[in-house]
């Protein structure tokens, strides 16, 4: 359904901005006709639980006020135990890196060493885009380590990415994962 699709928008859009900071790799979303599933991955839960349970108590209420028909809501934490191997966490360190001042080069390589000491990871790639290091002119810099076939299409490639605001503007990050070929 038409409605389904929108709701599912505003609701990962609300979970972000309200609990971004606890790593979210995933929202998956199951809906049938009287209840709705929430399926949050994050690699800090108790970020997103909160004392006592009262984060996630705030986050169904939320939720709840989102969706327009009146069903059966579950929100699920599922802790995310290998962090270095998505795409979409290793973004968001990235991005929590390059707000507190810390030099991109120094930043992408650090995480881009991490990722590739995991025996899952076969290659990977980081993309920064902006005003580096404060620059006038923006330019786009990318590091790279192992096997990263973009065209194949049984190719597992996690993809990631966020927005870095600094004092000189924001900078945009992409990470690509590779894990291997599907079968």
């Amino acid at each position: 359904m038409p409605r389904w699709l929108e709701e599912d928008e505003n609701i990962r859009r609300v979970i972000m901005e309200k609990i971004g900071t606890a790593g979210i790799a995933g929202i998956e979303i199951e809906r049938t006709n009287d209840r709705c599933k929430i399926f949050i991955r994050a690699s800090r839960p108790g970020l997103v639980i909160g004392r006592g349970g009262k984060g996630i108590e705030d986050l169904t209420k939320l939720v709840e006020k989102i969706i327009k028909s009146k069903i059966a809501l579950s929100l699920n934490v599922e802790e995310l135990r290998k962090t270095e191997i998505s795409a979409s966490v290793t973004a968001q360190n990235i991005v929590s890196d390059l707000e507190r001042r810390m030099k991109f080069r120094r930043t992408i390589k650090k995480h881009l060493d991490t990722m590739m000491q995991n025996r899952m990871v076969q290659g990977a790639k980081i993309m920064v885009a902006g005003r580096l290091d404060g620059n006038e002119i923006a330019r786009t810099e990318h590091l790279s380590k192992g096997k990263l076939p973009l065209s194949t299409l049984r190719a597992n490639i996690d993809y990631g990415e966020a927005t870095a605001n600094t004092t000189y503007g924001t900078i945009g990050i992409k990470v690509w994962v590779y894990k291997g070929d599907v079968f």
